[in-house]
């Protein structure tokens, strides 16, 4: 059995100064979500053991914050591949990973709901920051492409601001 935990970058700053949407940074909420939904996972047992993330900056960033926030104990992995890929790129790179029980890939919409569609049998709403966590009953990442899951949750970081685990809050610093 495998777990897939698939996280949509946080929330973006489309009034920051880029040169390309490659490059587009978080904005503070987006900061927030990540560092919230990194202690989240980790409290509920369920940091990932390995990570891949898009190479955008928005989901970079996301990656390296919730990780650190989470203190999760695992590698992070950039790929190319993932910006602006579809679904069929996602669960290619998806089944390249190395044999962890959980797996997290965090990218982009509206990659991510159909990603989840195409697994489960039914889309949903990744909100920016938010978390689908699949369970599949392979025994290795290589038979993703093929296997059907379940949506087992979908965690939004706003149902958690203001909870023991948005320190960001506690500590005053907004979003």
């Amino acid at each position: 059995m495998k777990t897939l935990l698939l996280m949509r970058h946080g929330k973006s700053d489309w009034g920051a100064d880029y040169q390309a949407d490659h490059e587009r940074p978080l904005n503070e909420r987006g900061v927030r979500s990540s560092r919230l939904m990194g202690r989240l996972l980790a409290g509920r047992k369920m940091a990932p053991q390995h990570v891949i993330s898009s190479s955008a900056l928005r989901a970079r960033t996301t990656a390296e914050l919730a990780i650190e926030a989470g203190g999760w104990d695992c590698p992070l992995v950039l790929d190319t591949g993932l910006y602006g890929s579809g679904v069929a790129g996602v669960l290619a790179i998806a089944a390249a990973a190395p044999d962890v029980a959980r797996l997290a890939i965090i990218g982009h919409q509206p990659t991510w709901s159909m990603t989840v569609g195409e697994i489960v049998g039914s889309r949903v709403e990744m909100k920016t920051a938010s978390v689908a966590v699949v369970e599949l009953t392979i025994d290795s990442w290589s038979e993703l492409p093929d296997a059907g899951g379940s949506l087992i949750d979908l965690i939004n970081p706003r149902t958690f601001f203001g909870s023991k685990w948005d320190q960001d809050r506690q500590q005053g610093h907004g979003g």
